[in-house]
């Protein structure tokens, strides 16, 4: 392997203080655009989880969405519900440091999503293609279930069935509020640049290479001592905790976790899919570009077909935006950052 030398070893940093800089200038120079740089960046954790278990690791995930609730759901229910019936019980409903609890709940909602990974984790990585996407396909399908109640009283009213849960609370320090929505942005992209940092870290450790031979040939690995179900294992939980994360952090800005199909349904998980996809699914740097390009396409679509087609409805909007993606596929099947590195390479040699 060769190594890099000089500035080259430290490529990956620049990049991402670069890429600070950026982000952090847009509640300054275009805040009409937070709301939907925030959703990016929410999406940008989950897509670069994706990317790590599908890119790196070849396991193919068709329920990510799901994970993606369970983290929401956690914040949702623990503070709007539990917490709050606790501080009662401990004789304290005006509890001073109510502040920590949507915090601890985002703890707690890692851990159990964690688990819920790592058990359901260990029988569905043992199968293989078409049957690992049935099988996360079936998982995310059961979780969706859970979220509207699956038809029982007793767990409509833990999950608010097909209302679901509002009134979920801010995120806050002591009296510090990270609100308006251009501080909550800040508190949402530093989450992402630490996530970005974190997957940058493990693509170039040991621990990468033994998910790019997994994803090369598990037999490969395997006669080379690597324990390939540990690491798929490790990676799926991985990316589960990142997905929770984001979905906390969605449930606190949108103040409600709600069964919607487009939040954390097979739609979601498709969505999902596809940013990573066109991002690039063996580039961590394409999953916020993955995330952003999706977003903007379908909130692009969303107001410029009323104004081409007089009746123009949602089918008409996922026809549009299937055809651009069908395009994108063709001419840029490495996803969009692959793309953009080989175009300026080209550009160089062309004026060398």
């Amino acid at each position: 392997m060769i190594r890099e030398t000089g500035w080259g070893r430290y490529r990956n940093y620049i990049g991402v203080i670069i890429f600070a800089v950026v982000v952090g200038l847009v509640p300054v120079l275009a805040k009409k655009y937070v709301h939907v740089m925030t959703l990016i960046g929410i999406h940008s954790i989950v897509t670069m989880g994706l990317c790590l278990l599908m890119g790196y690791a070849g396991q193919i995930s068709l329920g990510q969405a799901a994970f993606y609730g369970l983290g929401a759901y956690s914040s949702a229910i623990l503070t709007v519900k539990f917490f709050p019936w606790l501080s009662v019980q401990m004789g304290q409903p005006d509890l001073e440091s109510w502040w920590v609890w949507p915090w601890v709940a985002i703890l707690v909602g890692m851990v159990f999503t964690a688990m819920v990974a790592y058990f359901i984790g260990a029988p569905i990585l043992r199968l293989r293609g078409n049957y690992l996407a049935m099988a996360t396909l079936g998982f995310g399908i059961v979780v969706h279930g859970i979220f509207k109640g699956f038809g029982l009283d007793f767990v409509r009213n833990i999950t608010g069935g097909g209302t679901g849960i509002p009134g979920v609370p801010r995120l806050a320090i002591g009296s510090f509020a990270f609100w308006p929505k251009e501080i909550y942005y800040y508190l949402v992209w530093a989450t992402t640049l630490l996530v970005l940092l974190l997957s940058l870290n493990i693509v170039n450790s040991r621990v990468g290479r033994a998910l790019r031979s997994v994803h090369g040939s598990e037999v490969a690995a395997n006669t080379l001592g690597i324990d390939t179900d540990r690491y798929k294992l490790q990676v799926l939980v991985l990316s589960a905790i990142f997905a929770s994360v984001a979905g906390s952090f969605y449930a606190h800005y949108m103040t409600v976790a709600a069964p919607d199909a487009h939040s954390y349904g097979f739609t979601a998980s498709v969505n999902l899919l596809v940013m990573a996809a066109i991002g690039g699914l063996a580039s961590i740097w394409g999953a916020p570009f993955g995330a952003a390009a999706v977003i903007l396409i379908k909130d692009t679509i969303r107001d410029v077909m009323p104004k081409l087609l007089k009746y123009a409805s949602g089918e008409h909007e996922i026809i549009a935006f299937g055809l651009i993606l069908v395009l994108i596929m063709i001419f840029m099947p490495d996803g969009v950052t692959v793309w953009l590195v080989d175009a300026v390479r080209r550009t160089r040699r062309r004026t060398a």
